[in-house]
């Protein structure tokens, strides 16, 4: 069968493509078309559109970008109609992916399937109008997705699994928890640091992980304030974990001063062996929790008084990190907005190290997160009920 897969960023290209691995395992005859990236590009099938070209983020960018986008919306929609595949599948991103789902279900006859539904419990929950009408088959990785789409809004959802889940399970299968880290030491002559790249196993027992971000706002608002909680602990080796899309030249001017260490692509690695962790929010806080490493949560705001307003009157969800959504109730602290201050990360990192009266109640609510997330493994549940799906069509045609 043939499958057209829509993605617009770097985590919708590797979801996809271990999408594509599983659907090959399910149909050995499927032939794939795409806008995606390089991974998708590996496991076969025609890239017709790099996601690079599609990646704008922010109103201004957005507008700037305009005809671009727009391009590259009615070219993705006359490739669809020109390649009749048995199925569109797209991958989170739902600004443009919703925009081509109601163009296919106008246009065609083609089934679309959503996998990694939207976030709109978070955001634009309006949005559930257009997937009821556009979205043949929605697909989550969320367990708490679940009884937000199907009681709240009576539209029935496949929860698949977790991919994050998969990977820590992956990784933890393949690697000892003693392997070492490639550590890159950056910074200029007046500070702690070696200028230089090498290998290093961590030489304290103890250490704390800095996971400041994946974007550069995100780091410039994040790491420096992280840096200075932390460093209060003596005891402690202190590890940044570097951006895979940021290069380590950009923290050099936050690094400056610290006995700090930072690792590249190797998140996992230095969550096998981390003590605690001060986490921005977004995937790391649930990789975090599933390497059971306990952490603070930490997410600096412009305006903090009306940013908290409007988390707790115009956004739709209790949390922002992904422990405390599945859990339902919260089991790592979320130091945002009003509440980040470097005294509130210093004194809710102190009562997660070991010893403090935080570290064996969140390891508890980690348990409950593992549970609730399962053991499925997301892209194989996925593509073996998609390829269900398609061949009972095909049978009832």
């Amino acid at each position: 069968m043939r499958y057209y897969l829509i993605v617009g960023e770097a985590s919708g290209d590797l979801h996809a493509s271990h999408l594509m691995r599983a659907l090959k395992n399910e149909d050995p005859g499927a032939e794939f078309r795409f806008f995606g990236g390089d991974l998708m590009a590996a496991e076969g099938g025609t890239l017709v559109r790099h996601y690079r070209d599609l990646a704008y983020m922010g109103f201004i960018p957005v507008l700037l970008h305009l005809p671009t986008i727009l391009r590259n919306m009615r070219q993705c929609k006359q490739d669809i109609v020109a390649w009749q595949p048995d199925v569109v599948i797209l991958v989170d991103y739902p600004g443009f992916n919703l925009n081509i789902a109601k163009y296919v279900h106008a246009h065609t006859s083609i089934p679309v399937y959503y996998y990694i539904s939207p976030k709109i419990w978070a955001w634009k929950e309006y949005r559930i109008k257009n997937i009821r009408r556009d979205v043949d088959q929605l697909f989550s990785i969320l367990p708490f997705e679940v009884p937000f789409f199907e009681q709240k809004h009576h539209y029935p959802i496949h929860y698949v699994g977790n991919p994050t889940a998969d990977e820590v399970r992956e990784f933890k299968a393949q690697n000892s928890t003693t392997d070492s880290v490639d550590s890159t030491d950056s910074a200029d002559k007046d500070s702690n640091h070696q200028v230089q790249s090498s290998k290093f196993k961590v030489q304290r027992t103890n250490t704390i992980a800095l996971l400041a971000g994946s974007r550069r706002q995100e780091i410039k608002d994040n790491l420096p304030a992280m840096l200075q909680a932390a460093s209060a602990f003596n005891d402690y080796e202190l590890v940044v974990a570097g951006a895979p899309s940021i290069e380590p030249s950009f923290y050099e001017p936050f690094l400056r001063g610290y006995n700090v260490r930072m690792v590249q692509n190797q998140t996992f690695q230095l969550l096998s062996q981390a003590t605690a962790a001060l986490v921005t929010s977004g995937t790391a806080t649930l990789e975090t929790a599933l390497f059971r490493v306990p952490q603070v949560v930490c997410y600096k705001m412009p305006l903090p008084r009306l940013s908290r307003f409007a988390f707790n009157h115009i956004i739709k969800c209790r949390y922002i990190s992904l422990v405390n959504l599945i859990a339902d109730r919260e089991v790592v602290p979320e130091l945002l907005a009003d509440r980040f201050s470097v005294k509130n990360i210093h004194d809710h990192l102190a009562a997660i190290l070991p010893g403090g009266a935080g570290r064996a109640p969140m390891l508890s609510g980690y348990d409950d997160v593992s549970r609730a997330l399962g053991d499925l493994r997301a892209p194989d549940n996925a593509a073996s009920i998609m390829v269900g799906l398609l061949r009972e069509k095909r049978q009832h045609a």
